[in-house]
């Protein structure tokens, strides 16, 4: 019988944990805010906006928030951006993506200075994480170790495989693995002889960002299977990455969708708040 990763268990433990942390800081007059900037009103955005502040609020951190009407220009969002960098009471600085199309995304990201950069965007983030100094890991690919560690799977030793190459999930994914000492393959697009591949994984990471791309086909029997996407189907309902219904059986354990990766990114987000503010 294959084990259901719980993520919504096991990043409500990481938030009490946080909440106690925050606690404690504050005693210690020790605060932290959080700056969380939404252009337009995309509902999913603001469904996901909506969480963040929850949580923030839940932890006892505060979020200061700025929703932007959809036509504010690239200039006034950077003007924005530079004055949040400056204020010594913001620790942390959140752009919502997408951002509309007359923005350009990646001049926004770099514009967040890399101290504050809790998404763990930033390529200052990025490249510390690649040669392993500190800095801010980007929080999903951050949540799936979570996930794995706090269900007694050990990651050392074993065969690792990452479907996809993004950079916010894939490539960070891989680096955490090797930093766990997993012996790590990514695969892609272009990729030749995928399932071969896979089905030597003993933990497959998929985040591959097709409905149910993998199927029992793809997967070693006893592997564990961390599905990262997110969609919704024919009939409206959510689904992941992985057809699960098809996969789960061979598994040893596997996250569902919802209620895996899902509740974890948030959860790793007010992490990297509270390890802003003891630095």
């Amino acid at each position: 019988m294959y084990q259901i990763i719980d993520g919504k268990r096991i990043s409500q433990e990481i938030k009490d944990e946080l909440k106690e942390k925050v606690t404690a800081l504050k005693e210690q007059g020790r605060t932290f805010a959080l700056a969380v900037i939404q252009v337009g009103d995309d509902p999913a955005s603001s469904v996901y906006v909506g969480n963040k502040k929850k949580a923030c609020a839940y932890i006892g951190i505060e979020s200061l928030s700025y929703e932007l009407p959809e036509e504010t220009t690239q200039e006034e969002l950077l003007k924005l951006v530079q004055e949040l960098n400056g204020n010594s009471a913001v620790g942390g600085i959140l752009v919502q993506l997408p951002l509309p199309e007359h923005i350009d995304e990646e001049k926004v990201l770099l514009a967040i200075s890399p101290e504050k950069d809790v998404d763990g965007f930033h390529p200052v983030n990025v490249g510390n994480l690649s040669i392993g100094r500190p800095g801010f890991v980007s929080c999903t690919p951050a949540g799936v170790i979570q996930l794995l560690k706090r269900s007694g799977i050990a990651i050392e030793g074993k065969e690792c495989v990452v479907l996809g190459r993004s950079n916010i999930v894939g490539k960070p994914m891989a680096m955490l693995l090797l930093r766990e000492n997993g012996t790590v393959t990514v695969c892609h697009s272009r990729t030749r002889n995928l399932r071969e591949i896979t089905r030597r994984a003993d933990i497959l990471v998929v985040a591959v960002g097709k409905p149910k791309f993998v199927d029992a086909s793809y997967v070693k029997e006893g592997a564990v299977v961390i599905d990262v996407g997110i969609h919704r189907n024919e009939n409206n309902r959510l689904c992941g990455d992985v057809d699960f219904d098809s996969v789960a059986p061979h598994t040893s354990a596997i996250t569902p969708v919802p209620g895996g990766v899902g509740p974890m990114t948030i959860a790793m987000l007010m992490h990297n708040c509270v390890e802003k503010t003891l630095q």
